[in-house]
């Protein structure tokens, strides 16, 4: 097999990673259906649900940036992810069968969300280094885009059986999170199909050439990486499982043997900073809202109520794919914040639909299944939303790393963001709606999405191709690869 047929060969076994992975990647996917299932099946509050997601976010939020940081070095990016994935299916399985009736056994639940969180901070900067890795930098709009969509179409498959199992087996509908290993087993299997040499390490930190060829050119360089992209072996020392990590925090870009810009480079880059506060905000006001609307659903509905719950997943996953689809063929065209902010401006859209609705079915004796899908509906909104924001976050995060090694370290601080907003997100939504109601809380969610996507208007500049967009699409970009190759074939 040729080195080309390789790398070819790496992309299709890396979508297929990223179809299975979706239900594992923020822990669960099904995090949220872990919510309806401790209301519903284990008579928890809403307060100790979102107790449990606090801790969860927390750790991720703590882990997060460490776990980038060691991605960016190691040579062991598949066997991090693989362990990553093995053991939040494990943690996930002592979710569903130690959890007790009213949250008697609290602490414990406490202790393996903040176990899962470290685990699974691992996963984001895990799959897009890879990712990064074999596709190089300016194949990841292509492949971010196809990762999504593999991603969301997993998940929805995923749910919409964990859904049906749980209609059946309703109130005890703790088996449902069997389909957990199913995913765990695929992500498994295809993951150990790619070939190591076929990820370069130094691409996958997004190095410049130039950054590249000073490190090989240092004698005392932590060089990771061979011309062919394999791990270096010969008198090198890389068997740890960090790789050869520099923590010299202090050096100035030049300074720094691998080439690498140093961190606190990263943390006086505006853009950057103004990113991740944006990021952190839209997960305070977004992050809440589907388990609200699952809760709406399946609260006092019976076996039905936790099936429209379950596809509320599975609505926002199938336009996910869609919005994923957009965000590939045309942020190159018409640049990242366009799309982003499209994304954005959803949520207080889909906040204020929910506001009304919720208004008509407090006043109903009893919930019509006209409203309650109407209710489902409004997950279309939610795939705009969080599916824009879920590939473009990722090639936002990129446009603004690269060139300074520190892709997967970059990556940890705007997830970090994304995970502390969300832990934040999860109590405040739930807190409110049991001191103030379900009405209320989608209400004040919606004034507070309100200043992520105004602030994202006002100070975000376009960050494709250094602020200038109009570029190729996926689509064309395609079409001048396969004409690229063509043309060395016929040199050849």
């Amino acid at each position: 097999m040729t080195a080309s047929d390789s790398k070819v060969s790496a992309r299709f076994f890396l979508g297929l990673v990223a179809l299975f992975l979706g239900e594992l990647r923020d822990g669960l996917t099904m995090i949220n259906m872990q919510s309806a299932f401790l209301i519903v099946s284990k008579s928890y509050t809403e307060k100790q649900a979102g107790i449990l997601f606090f801790v969860f976010g927390m750790s991720q939020f703590l882990f997060q940036t460490p776990a980038g940081y060691i991605m960016d070095y190691t040579d062991f990016k598949v066997g991090w992810l693989a362990f990553a994935s093995i053991t939040t299916t494990a943690l996930t399985l002592l979710t569903a069968t130690t959890a007790q009736e009213y949250g008697a056994n609290l602490g414990w639940m406490i202790f393996i969300k903040f176990l899962q969180g470290g685990v699974t901070a691992l996963i984001p900067p895990g799959l897009n280094s890879i990712t990064q890795g074999i596709v190089g930098e300016k194949g990841m709009t292509r492949q971010v885009s196809d990762n999504e969509m593999r991603n969301h179409f997993g998940t929805a498959i995923i749910v919409l059986t964990g859904s049906i199992m749980a209609f059946y087996m309703y109130p005890d509908i703790g088996m449902l999170f069997l389909v957990s290993p199913v995913a765990c087993v695929g992500v498994i299997f295809f993951l150990l199909k790619i070939n190591p040499a076929d990820i370069d390490h130094d691409a996958a930190r997004g190095l410049t050439s130039e950054a590249a060829a000073a490190k090989d050119a240092n004698e005392t360089d932590y060089s990771l990486t061979g011309p062919d992209g394999a791990p270096q072996t010969g008198d090198k020392d890389i068997a740890s499982p960090i790789g050869n990590a520099s923590f010299n925090f202090n050096a100035s870009d030049s300074e720094h043997a691998d080439g690498a810009s140093s961190p606190l480079t990263l943390l006086k880059d505006t853009t950057l900073l103004i990113f991740t506060l944006l990021v952190f905000l839209f997960h305070v006001s977004n992050g809440t809202v589907l388990p609200l609307v699952m809760q709406t659903l399946a609260i006092g509905e019976g076996g039905v109520g936790i099936l429209l719950s379950g596809l509320c997943i599975i609505v926002a996953q199938v336009f996910m794919v869609a919005s994923a689809k957009i965000c590939g063929d045309y942020s190159g065209i018409w640049g990242r914040k366009t799309l982003f902010l499209v994304g954005l401006f959803s949520v207080p859209v889909r906040c204020l639909i929910l506001f009304m609705l919720t208004g008509i079915k407090n006043a109903q004796e009893e919930t019509s299944v006209f409203l309650q899908v109407i209710i489902l509906s409004t997950q279309v909104l939610d795939g705009v939303g969080a599916g824009v924001f879920g590939t473009m976050y990722i090639l936002v995060t990129s446009d603004i790393s690269a060139g300074t090694g520190r892709f997967s370290l970059t990556l940890g601080l705007t997830t970090a963001a994304m995970s502390i907003g969300g832990t934040v997100s999860g109590y405040l939504g739930q807190a409110i709606a049991q001191d103030l109601g379900y009405q209320n809380a989608f209400m004040i969610l919606g004034f507070m999405a309100c200043a992520p996507a105004l602030g994202y208007l006002f100070f975000m500049p376009e960050t494709l191709n250094g602020g200038k967009a109009g570029g190729m699409s996926v689509i064309e970009e395609d079409s001048h690869v396969e004409n690229e190759e063509t043309t060395k074939r016929t040199i050849v």
